[in-house]
């Protein structure tokens, strides 16, 4: 592509008529970028513009130069930047101009500056800002502090944009159709660019935001929320506004914002977030592009190129033709031109469909491109849930192998928890049964019993019925209660008891036997009685046998039970014993773990002191290398300041001595350390400058002295710092050393205080009443004069120079008054802060207590008085011709600075409810109004005095004109330079009179001493 078409696209894309960009303009502009791989073109051609003083042609160059950043080589950035500066400084120039294109081209250059600064940040984002999610998670480095940041550049970026697009829009007569004007259209066309930018822009914080969140706690966040939901109104409201004018209809298709704004909360709802796509149809359609040639011309040339085909085909003449068979074929000229006809007609035709078939292949391919846009965004919305879903899956991966661990203890734990409670449970059960047996056995002994006492009772009954043997039923009664007896104790009892009885027995056969004789009646009755006798025998033999098997059976039963007594027993001590195993398992392992916790608890305590004191050592160190620097030499400081800062860092070196003592009797006091050593390093940097500037204005012994001293005491403090990092120093550290250091600082700077007047104290009361009664003599001697000047100037001036006397010299009787009025406020005021501060004791006592502050009166009470001598002196001058209105001028400004010095000397004590004080305020007041009446009944008289020659150019020729341009010209240069040497003077005289001050405040004793 030629240098020169591209030259000539780019003049005629920035120009300073008020219409849209061609499209075609700016199409040759960016293929120049690629041709040349760069912008170099672009800014030789630019620079000769005139941005600054047209409004509409700077518009122009910022969209030109927007496309050029999207859409042109990656160089143009690179190309661009040097420029930078130049872009700010039209942007501030144009931001004064409040109407028109002002506002827009200030807002529209800033955004430009904001572009190519995140291009120039994030190399990654290419100028379009079209990228992958794959791309996008590179560009942050998978480190969330760099998505961070990264969206809180965005959000900046985005809000330029969408300042510029507000402006635009608030810029518009919306009851109009200005879409369809030249002039809106111009206004309208860069709004495409920012359209895209947004677009993709809005898309990349959604997602951000949701990575973010998959991070950081939500509460982190807030700020980032609230900002993106602000932005996401304006730009939602600006999508639909866009959206609705005729102009973008045509040209880009504005996609629509959700309704509501994504929630960041819950993760599944990137999922539902679409991104925007904008969708520009065919550039041919574009209003932009040329248009198309006339249909008249084309037709010449369609007819002018079908008129040579035929000649060529049929030849150029058809007389010379030998083809030529009009005369045997009848076909005269008419057919012909019907002929030519018809195939114009078909041409025609077949252009038609040729411009339809192009028409159907744009529309085509804008659809297919819309989809192929809508299929990208859903493979990007698909790729990025995949990644979602991969990332949940190795998280809950994560999470189930952590829970099969748990569920694997757990199970552990209770499967020996089950089989203890099964043990004790089958122990229990077994317990239940053997006391059900026991109890049954009671139950079948308690039987037995009643039978044994039922069988007794009819024992009784038979020997009740036989009186006779009342006897032996006794007797026989006594040998069952004893068999009762004996069968609760043992089994051999018994067995004698049963001999007994059976000898019993037999003994009373044989008796009843005797009494047989006797008894003949009742025989019958003792046969019954004795086979009875036999029958409870037998039944007593059998009892005692069952009772043997049940007590054979209670001692097994008791021996079992006692055996699953002892088993229970010691199944229970193993469990306790397994318990307090497991107890003691689980109290070593919350040692050993807050042993661990304890110890990097420690770790990361020390690790925060460590961290303190090294920021604090690097603030030493850079104050150190301060006291070296070049820069730091004009710095000048008093030495009350320095003697603040000394006592201040004292007092922090006190506090961090204690601070170090409680952290070593305990290491969880590091709390109050950490802004000890802060404040620490603070103050010992402070004091260090202060001592460094204060050098400088004081001699050279003392300063020499103090450099020095301030240089060992940063050391210190470094040497000190430095032992608070290793953990085997820590505690040995000692900060004596800097408070010694301190404490000689301290000493220098008493040396250095100003000693105040040569004056002793008893005299500074009537000092000052002294000053104030010469002050109101000056001003009253001055006033005097001006009264005299002004009689001498009604009596020997007339005209224009009479007026200006007068009016000069009323001003500056004026301005005596007001400083009269000021300097009687003052006395009051201070008359009143002597009676409501001294107390018990006299005026000259209070004064001599608050010396300083008598001193600032003194001086400035010398300062109004000399004031307002040297006015009354320039004003006589000026009035005799001989002085200039400048010097005037200057001496009613020092006047009024000498005066405000007065009231700041005067209030300085006052209370602030004060009515003296108000009235001395109100004095100021009219002082202030005075002098600027001086000043400008000044400049009137000035303007009044001096002849205004007019030069009269109608006889002067053009190289005359020229010459005295030059000469004028070379005047301004002239007096420009005499103008700086004179600040430049201005300068070194207002040194001189700090350093003279200086010297009056004492130093010149100090270095005397």
């Amino acid at each position: 592509m030629e240098l020169g078409k591209v030259t000539v696209s780019i003049n005629k894309a920035i120009n300073a008529q008020e219409v849209a960009v061609k499209e075609k303009h700016a199409r040759t502009c960016i293929l120049g970028t690629h041709h040349e791989k760069g912008a170099q073109t672009f800014w030789s051609v630019v620079n000769r513009l005139p941005l600054s003083g047209n409004a509409v042609l700077c518009w122009k160059f910022c969209h030109v130069f927007h496309k050029l950043l999207r859409d042109g080589h990656s160089n143009v950035l690179k190309d661009s930047m040097r420029y930078k500066n130049e872009l700010s400084d039209m942007s501030r120039m144009w931001g004064h101009l409040s109407e028109g294109y002002g506002q827009l081209c200030s807002i529209y250059l800033k955004l430009l500056r904001t572009k190519m600064e995140f291009h120039s940040k994030n190399p990654r984002f290419p100028g379009n800002l079209q990228m992958s999610d794959r791309q996008l998670e590179e560009a942050g480095e998978n480190d969330v502090n760099n998505f961070f940041q990264l969206t809180v550049e965005m959000f900046d970026y985005l809000e330029c944009e969408l300042n510029l697009f507000q402006t635009v829009f608030s810029s518009l007569d919306m009851s109009r159709s200005v879409s369809v004007t030249a002039a809106g259209q111009c206004r309208l066309a860069p709004l495409i660019q920012v359209i895209l930018d947004c677009s993709h822009l809005y898309d990349y914080t959604v997602k951000l935001l949701f990575k973010l969140h998959s991070c950081l706690p939500a509460d982190t966040l807030q700020g980032h929320r609230d900002r993106f939901l602000e932005q996401f109104r304006k730009l939602k409201d600006l999508f639909y506004r866009s959206s609705n004018l005729q102009y973008f209809k045509r040209l880009i298709q504005i996609p629509q914002l959700p309704e509501n704004p994504p929630n960041f909360l819950r993760a599944s709802a990137l999922s539902e977030h679409i991104s925007p796509v904008v969708v520009i149809p065919a550039e041919a359609s574009s209003p932009d592009s040329e248009p198309i040639t006339d249909l008249v011309e084309m037709d010449t040339a369609s007819q002018s190129l079908f008129d040579n085909k035929f000649d060529d085909i049929f030849g150029s003449s058809f007389s010379s033709d030998p083809f030529n068979f009009n005369s045997q074929n009848g076909m005269n000229k008419d057919d012909k031109d019907r002929l030519i006809e018809r195939l114009y007609g078909e041409i025609a035709a077949l252009k038609e469909e040729l411009e339809n078939f192009k028409a159907e292949s744009a529309r085509g391919m804008v659809q297919l491109r819309g989809r192929t846009s809508e299929l990208e965004a859903e493979l990007a919305e698909q790729r990025h849930l995949k990644q979602q879903a991969q990332d949940e899956s190795e998280f809950l991966r994560a999470e189930l192998e952590e829970l099969k661990k748990q569920r694997e203890d757990t199970e552990k734990a209770q499967r020996s928890l089950t089989e203890i409670e099964r043990r004790a449970q089958a122990n229990e059960q077994r317990y239940s049964k053997l006391k059900e047996k026991y109890s049954e056995l009671v139950q079948n002994h308690a039987d037995l019993l009643r039978k044994n006492a039922e069988v007794t009772k009819q024992v009784t009954a038979a020997r009740q019925a036989q009186g006779d043997v009342e006897r032996e039923k006794k007797e026989l009664e006594d040998s069952f209660q004893r068999v009762s007896e004996q069968a609760q104790r043992k089994s051999q009892e018994q067995a004698e008891v049963l001999d007994t009885l059976k000898r019993e027995l037999a003994a009373s056969r044989q008796e009843m036997q005797v009494l047989q004789g006797t008894l003949e009646s009742s025989t019958q009755v003792g046969a019954e009685q004795s086979t009875r006798i036999a029958g409870l025998e037998q039944e007593r033999d059998s009892l005692s046998q069952a009772a043997e098997q049940h007590r054979e059976e209670m001692a097994a039963l008791r021996a079992e039970l006692q055996q699953l007594q002892d088993t229970l027993s010691h199944e229970q001590e193993s469990s306790k014993m397994e318990l307090e195993t497991l107890q003691t398992q689980l109290k070593d392992k919350q040692e050993s773990r807050e042993r661990a916790l304890q110890q990097r608890l420690d770790e990361e305590q020390f690790a925060l002191l460590q961290g303190t004191a090294r920021e604090a050592e690097r603030m030493v160190q850079d104050a150190l290398s301060r006291l070296e620097d070049p820069a730091h030499i004009s710095c000048t400081g008093s030495a009350d300041c320095l003697l603040s800062r000394t006592l201040a860092a004292s007092e922090c070196v006190e506090r961090l001595q204690d601070a170090h003592s409680k952290y070593l009797s305990n290491h969880g006091a590091v709390g109050s350390l950490l802004p000890c050593l802060a404040l620490f390093a603070h103050l010992v940097s402070d004091t260090l400058l202060q001592g460094s500037a204060t050098s400088h204005v004081a001699p050279m012994e003392p300063a020499d002295r103090l450099l020095e001293m301030c240089k060992q005491c940063g050391s210190e403090a470094v040497s000190y710092l430095s032992t608070l990092q290793d953990p085997g120093t820590v505690e040995g550290a000692d900060c004596s050393l800097v408070m010694t250091c301190l404490g000689q600082i301290s000493a220098i700077g008493e040396e250095l205080r100003p000693r105040g007047l040569d004056i002793k104290q008893e005299e500074l009361g009537d000092l000052v009443d002294k000053e104030m009664a010469a002050t109101a003599a000056a001003i009253e001697t001055a006033a005097a004069r001006i009264e005299e000047m002004l009689s001498k100037a009604r009596a020997g001036d007339t005209g224009v120079k009479l007026e200006v006397n007068e009016r000069i010299l009323g001003s500056c009787t004026g301005l005596m008054q007001a400083i009269h009025i000021l300097v009687l406020a003052s006395k009051d005021l201070q008359r009143e802060i002597v009676e409501s501060g001294r107390g018990a004791a006299s005026p000259k006592e209070f004064y001599a207590k608050n010396s300083r502050w008598t001193e600032g009166l003194i001086s400035a009470s010398k300062a109004v008085g000399w004031g307002a001598t040297v006015l009354v002196d320039a004003a006589d001058l000026v009035v005799q011709g001989k002085g200039t209105f400048e010097e005037l001028m200057v001496c009613s400004r020092e006047i009024a600075a000498s005066t405000a010095q007065l009231v700041a000397a005067s209030k300085v004590k006052a209370d602030k409810d004060s009515a003296n004080l108000c009235k001395l305020q109100q004095a100021s007041r009219g002082v202030n109004q005075a002098t600027a009446s001086v000043v400008a009944s000044t400049k009137a008289g000035k303007s009044q005095v001096e002849e205004k020659d007019s030069m009269d150019f109608s006889s002067m020729t053009l190289t005359q004109i020229k010459r005295q341009e030059m000469d004028s010209q070379v005047r301004v240069l002239e007096l420009e330079n005499q103008l700086q040497k004179e600040r430049q003077k201005l300068g070194e005289l207002r040194k001189k009179h700090y350093e003279l001050a200086g010297v009056a405040e004492g130093w010149e004793e100090d270095a005397a001493d």
